[in-house]
């Protein structure tokens, strides 16, 4: 998934602020989904919601307003409740990393309790561990 940093993105100094990576991340989750033909909408009005359980980022190099970044999308571990999906970071322009993450994501109802994976959830999922999408 491409991401073009807008001055909207950056802190003072004109790099992207930190935090914003969790929301570039949360786009990339969402097309990786979709592409996989999971749609976010439709699953959570079948009462099937994605939770962010535990969160990691290694920042490489600082990202600048006015770059394009792509962000990398994968799924390492599946489980029957929930998943490892991590996203790499890279400068458009030279490939390099600008950071790394992962986020462990548990299944819930809407009611916020925990309930495993659907088999065509799973199946969806598991099928592409180690796959990657770009977007």
């Amino acid at each position: 998934m491409e991401i073009r940093i807008y001055y909207e993105d950056t802190d003072c100094g004109g790099v992207v602020y930190y935090a914003n990576y969790l929301r570039y991340f949360e786009r990339a989750r969402t097309e990786f989904l979709e592409s996989r033909g999971l749609s976010v909408r439709t699953l959570m009005d079948e009462d099937t919601m994605f939770v962010v359980v535990r969160a990691e980022l290694s920042y490489q190099s600082p990202a600048r307003y006015g770059d394009t970044l792509l962000v990398e999308t994968t799924i390492s571990e599946i489980t029957a409740a929930s998943f490892w999906i991590n996203h790499v970071v890279r400068d458009k322009s030279d490939g390099h990393v600008v950071v790394t993450g992962s986020a462990r994501l548990a299944v819930t109802g809407k009611n916020g309790k925990v309930k495993r994976l659907d088999k065509s959830i799973f199946t969806a999922l598991d099928s592409r561990v180690k796959g990657t999408a770009d977007g």
